[in-house]
């Protein structure tokens, strides 16, 4: 009854249009201060303490790193060195997006930030030489989604705040730790992979299928100038992923590192931002993170009623006493994402759903870092599709498209993101074979 009272208060405050984060917050002080004994003096304390975590400081220095990078011309050099490589295939320069999507996902850790920085450079492009806009835009809007699936990522790191601290039990009744960032970066990278190359094969397909134009191929000279304009740009992958590997420095540590990193690149070395432009960004970068950790805060709240309540509890009893296995949950799993994808946006998703499914995954023996790799591939989904999907919208103010319009263009790299969750959901080793080569598992 507890459990159907709180879901039901936060979807009708949701239903009001109300923000996603204050409808969180609202929902937590009135079930506690009509329904429950627990002093009201614990919300306060709990937002104080709700964002207390060293790995919460990762997400505003990758909100920044990724401004500096967008503002600071490494898109415009990441899409000449893709286009260098694979642009004279079929659909050279939508190729060339997906690979440079998929170059900038690996520095910048947003999927809007992709697809504002690949996108408003790379669809004008495409147009110009002849690709239907619909076309370009379904290529932009969906390949920006691999933002937040190849390292590093910041859903990713949500997933392990939401979760960070949890213990759970498996079906051998020994206790399991939530996944760290290292270990959720890193098995971001196959799958990331994996998607970026089916992105990239429905694009060909499609080219090819209606003789869409080809561009010249470029000499070994060519892409040799193209690759050391953008090596520094390149070398932040490095930094993060290998600094978080060899333990040089933690993952919030890496972002602290890439958002320095990205600065003085952009003013210093590419020069394509001045020192007068800086402050702006700064305001940008805080703007956004603050709406963030405002989400975080009220969700930890949130988190802390149904904590209060028992109910992740009460919700793995349930599964291991109906019978459940581990391919229906995950089934069902897919299906309450995808639905809530059509309602709020990822880092709400992640921060209400994953400190309920982590102790029930867990219980059936999956591995909670496969878990958060699914979770995160159903946000990338989420973010492809109306009506609340944030790469629409920013895809859709670069085309000049409405909504419907830009929806039915993203159709076949949508089922091919689709396919793709499939495939990750019940193959659980393209998410833990590296880790566990890296020895991180």
């Amino acid at each position: 009854m507890n459990s159907a009272i709180i879901f039901g208060l936060l979807i009708a405050l949701m239903l009001t249009g109300m923000p996603i984060s204050i409808a969180l917050g609202l929902t937590v002080l009135t079930f506690l201060w009509f329904l429950t004994t627990v002093p009201i003096e614990a919300v306060a304390l709990k937002l104080f303490t709700g964002i207390e975590s060293f790995e919460i400081m990762a997400i505003p220095f990758f909100i920044l790193a990724g401004n500096f990078l967008t503002h600071g011309g490494v898109a415009r050099r990441m899409i000449r060195f893709a286009t260098s490589m694979i642009g004279h295939w079929y659909g050279g320069l939508g190729l060339a997006g997906v690979m440079a999507c998929a170059l900038f996902a690996a520095v910048s850790g947003s999927s809007p930030a992709t697809v504002v920085a690949i996108g408003s450079i790379i669809l004008p492009a495409m147009v110009k030489q002849g690709f239907p806009k619909r076309f370009g835009a379904g290529v932009i809007a969906t390949s920006g989604a691999l933002g937040i699936l190849i390292p590093p990522s910041i859903v990713m790191v949500i997933y392990a705040v939401a979760t960070g601290g949890s213990v759970a039990i498996d079906p051998e009744g020994k206790r399991v730790l939530s996944a760290s960032v290292g270990q959720l970066f890193m098995a971001g990278v196959i799958p990331g992979l994996i998607l970026a190359t089916m992105l990239g094969g429905t694009t060909w397909y499609r080219a090819w299928k209606n003789n869409y134009p080809r561009m010249q191929k470029a000499t070994w000279g060519e892409t040799f100038v193209a690759f050391r304009e953008s090596i520094w740009g390149l070398l932040l992958v490095i930094i993060v992923l290998g600094g978080i590997y060899t333990g040089m420095f933690t993952p919030t540590e890496a972002a602290a590192m890439s958002a320095v990193y990205a600065f003085v690149i952009a003013v210093f070395v590419y020069k394509d931002m001045k020192l007068r432009d800086v402050p702006k960004v700064l305001l940008g970068s805080a703007n956004m993170s603050a709406m963030i950790l405002y989400i975080i805060t009220n969700a930890v709240l949130f988190s802390f009623l149904m904590t209060s309540e028992q109910i992740p509890q009460a919700m793995t009893n349930w599964v291991t006493t109906s019978g459940l296995t581990w391919i229906e949950f995950l089934l069902f799993v897919n299906l309450l994402l995808l639905l809530a994808g059509n309602v709020m946006e990822p880092t709400s998703i992640v921060l209400i759903t994953a400190p309920i499914l982590f102790p029930v995954a867990v219980r059936l023996g999956i591995d909670p870092v496969h878990l958060g790799i699914l979770m995160t591939v159903n946000m990338e989904v989420g973010l492809c599709h109306p009506p609340v999907g944030l790469n629409l919208y920013v895809a859709s103010g670069i085309a000049k498209m409405g909504i419907t319009e830009l929806t039915i263009a993203t159709l076949p790299w949508l089922i091919t993101m689709l396919v793709f969750l499939v495939l990750v959901t019940y193959v659980p080793e393209l998410s833990l074979w590296l880790p566990r080569m890296l020895g991180m598992l």
